[in-house]
């Protein structure tokens, strides 16, 4: 069973008719100039870091009343032209950038990251005719962006198959469902109608985007955050597969140094790599080199031919020192939960993104937080 981040993100309700615990978007719209401060005070709180949620099926408004009272303002999503009543206008252009931005800050949370660019696709990735207007529109889209006061955009070179799990309904901790991955179930499926797609292609076609588009970033203050691979086999129906190693991450921070080429330190995909560092070292690695953009803070557990994900507090990776080592390299910038158990009473159409287990990770996330930030050496 493949799932798509995509396909999250064409899900949306009408900003007209959202409400929010009780509060008209118009409403909404009266309180953001007091939002503001209510963000920056959470930062605060964060240990310094930007806690944030995800929003990849549209402005939940269930699930924003719920992280507003837990005082967790900053939104991870896309740009969705139809999200804010839009139409025959470009996911890139100035237009949408600003009325989706507008949209966030109408109902007090700030649009801190786009993960999942609408202007990066296969004609990029695959080399494919067309990569250069995709390119270009992807260079609009990262100033259009900067125009607004986003400045991280967290992609990935997962051409053609994305984030992909064989089982999206596996029973966990007390009858939980969590999203696993076992290599088995898949390694005879067809190819692609792409067939073959080699490393070396990959590894030139990225070389050839970093190129157009790093210095571009460098101009405007962008920071581009690679995801890794997930699941990280070294092929998927026959697409292969490069970020998925420690050694692939150095080698893309080589290809074009520059302070806008970082990472998205997602830690289930970095703990499934098979490096003998562990999670709270390579957060010392990247982050001393101020390589790492973004957070997806999520735990695992298995290698990467069969994993499941875990609620936070149980899998491999030690969540507290995990924690400890972004503080004490001074990481200030984004940083989620990611792929939460759906837990009982609560829908699991999005698995991986339930509003339940997404509140107990948050809760979760701040009190290491501050754990960390008001610990005694």
């Amino acid at each position: 069973m493949e799932t798509s981040r995509r396909d999250f993100l064409r899900k949306s309700t009408s900003l007209a008719a959202l409400t929010v615990g009780g509060i008209t978007s118009a409403q909404a719209s009266e309180q953001a100039v007091g939002a503001k401060p209510a963000v920056d005070k959470a930062v605060l709180k964060d240990a310094g870091m930007q806690l944030c949620e995800a929003y990849f099926s549209g402005m939940n408004e269930q699930k924003i009343a719920l992280t507003k009272q837990m005082a967790v303002l900053g939104a991870v999503g896309g740009i969705n032209p139809g999200m804010v009543g839009l139409k025959d206008v470009k996911p890139w252009e100035s237009k949408a950038v600003l009325a989706v931005k507008e949209a966030w800050d109408k109902v007090g949370l700030q649009l801190r990251v786009i993960e999942g660019p609408p202007a990066l696709g296969e004609k990029t990735k695959l080399g494919l005719a067309g990569r250069d207007e995709e390119i270009a529109n992807f260079i609009t889209l990262m100033k259009n962006l900067m125009q607004v006061g986003i400045d991280t955009i967290c992609y990935n070179w997962m051409p053609v198959v994305g984030w992909y799990r064989t089982q999206n309904d596996r029973p966990g901790r007390g009858g939980a469902l969590v999203t696993a991955f076992d290599y088995e179930a898949i390694k005879n499926l067809p190819l692609t109608q792409y067939g073959k797609v080699s490393k070396e292609t990959l590894w030139k076609n990225l070389a050839y985007f970093l190129k157009a588009v790093v210095p571009e970033a460098e101009k405007v203050g962008m920071k581009l955050a690679m995801h890794p691979d997930d699941p990280q086999v070294d092929s998927v129906r026959g697409i292969a597969r490069i970020m998925n190693t420690v050694d692939s991450f150095k080698r893309l921070l080589e290809l074009y140094p520059s302070p806008s080429n970082g990472i998205t330190m997602c830690q289930g995909n970095f703990a499934l790599m098979g490096d003998d560092s562990g999670i709270p070292a390579l957060i010392d690695y990247f982050g001393k080199r101020k390589k790492i953009h973004f957070v997806h803070f999520r735990n695992v557990r298995g290698d990467k031919f069969a994993f499941e994900e875990t609620f936070h507090d149980e899998g491999i990776i030690d969540m507290y020192q995990a924690m400890k080592a972004y503080y004490a390299v001074g990481f200030k910038g984004p940083i989620r939960p990611d792929h939460v158990p759906t837990m009982y009473g609560d829908s699991n159409q999005n698995p991986g993104y339930s509003t339940i287990g997404t509140l107990y990770a948050l809760g979760y996330t701040r009190g290491l937080m501050e754990a960390v930030s008001k610990r005694r050496t």
